[in-house]
């Protein structure tokens, strides 16, 4: 089937001066200004947008697919991620991890949630690993899961500077990263190590004393949440200018908290002129977003939700900010880092992942791989134990 999305401001994330979009077999086939001559035995299905915005599916590169938490015993597992809390959100293309219980939740477990969104008619792919080392795989080795295991990616989250950590050394990190660059030269995939970033005083010390000691390249260490304290977003900041990328977390903020928004983060990153490629933004959707006392105890508990990256693309709009300066860090941006090249941009030939918005930023019809999966602000596709609401 065929699909023409007519009249619409396409940003590709960059402004596009074609006003259609034709589509069929999953791609998009063609953009113009001027309609197309289509014969009407090819059935084309029409919607007419008049003129509103059209973007690509948003990526999110940080998704506890099969449910995070754990941290205070078995009741506080999050339940899996349902496909509509993606698709209602904007996210065509996710990206599951692992968190603090990698031993009840499997990296075996996270193949086939992945493997199931993918039936469903997402993209995703997943991380081996979790927060501890030495990682588990599937294999034997993280080497061998990328290369052999067709929705691996890169490893992690592998946890530095919290007390949930497993405390890895510098040696245990430098062979961890080999790995997983070595298995990305391999295959084409990602090869990078996922971190995630507590609030501990040692911040991103290892990483640096990584890139210090060794010849890995910068982009394989992947830090994220570095917007939970301020002074390791400082730190964030010096590692992307070395090379690496960072990705923000796009979690609440109180008043007077020691962090920064999503989207305060991004705009004082951009503002410092620093490489606009090297940034990213995640929303941590199903992971447990725990509150901890002195003793490590849990004491109160958040569920990110992957609706927080529209949510957050619509704060920044609401502030003003141009399109196309905020949209790459949801789209293009993560898709390079994950080396996904269909994904993250609107283009002839690449994936037909659209999202549409009305004139207030809010998202109302989802594309993902050419299938509506919402229409008019309905979900009409449902994952296949979901009750549509």
């Amino acid at each position: 089937m065929l699909t023409l999305l007519r009249n619409v401001e396409i940003y590709a994330p960059e402004p596009r001066d074609a006003r259609h979009i034709l589509v069929g077999g999953g791609k998009v086939l063609w953009m113009g200004r001027d309609l197309p001559s289509l014969p009407a035995s090819l059935g084309v299905v029409e919607r007419d947008f008049g003129g509103r915005r059209v973007i690509p599916g948003l990526v999110d590169g940080h998704v506890h697919l099969t449910g995070g938490g754990g941290e205070s015993g078995p009741e506080s597992r999050v339940p899996p991620v349902p496909l509509t809390r993606f698709t209602r959100g904007g996210v065509t293309t996710v990206v599951g991890v692992l968190g603090t219980d990698d031993v009840t939740r499997t990296t075996a477990s996270l193949v086939a949630a992945a493997r199931g969104l993918v039936a469903e008619g997402l993209s995703a792919w997943c991380h081996t690993g979790g927060y501890h080392l030495p990682p588990t795989t599937l294999t034997g080795s993280v080497r061998g899961d990328i290369v052999h295991v067709d929705r691996i990616i890169g490893v992690g989250e592998v946890a530095l500077s919290d007390h949930r950590s497993s405390q890895p050394t510098l040696d245990e990190l430098l062979r961890l990263a080999g790995e997983a660059h070595v298995a990305g030269l391999m295959t084409g995939k990602a090869g990078i190590v996922h971190l995630h970033l507590g609030d501990g005083p040692r911040r991103l010390q290892l990483v640096t004393a990584a890139l210090d000691a060794s010849e890995i390249p910068p982009r394989v260490f992947n830090p994220t949440h570095v917007n939970r304290r301020r002074a390791l977003f400082e730190e964030a900041m010096q590692l992307a200018d070395r090379g690496a990328w960072i990705d923000l977390t796009a979690f609440p903020v109180g008043p007077g908290e020691d962090a920064w928004s999503a989207e305060d983060a991004l705009l004082r990153y951009l503002g410092a002129g620093l490489p606009a490629e090297r940034i990213t933004v995640s929303s941590d959707g199903g992971g447990c977003l725990p509150v901890f006392d002195a003793d490590g105890r849990v004491t109160d508990m958040d569920v990110g939700s992957p609706g927080a990256l529209a949510a957050a693309l619509r704060g920044l709009l609401d502030r003003g900010q141009p399109l196309e300066r905020v949209l790459p860090a949801f789209t293009s941006n993560p898709a390079d880092l994950l080396r996904l090249p269909d994904k993250g941009r609107i283009e002839a030939g690449g994936d037909a992942d659209l999202v549409v918005l009305n004139p207030n930023g809010d998202l109302t019809d989802v594309m993902a791989l050419g299938r509506w999966h919402m229409v008019d602000g309905r979900a009409v596709v449902r994952g296949t134990f979901e009750e549509l609401q």
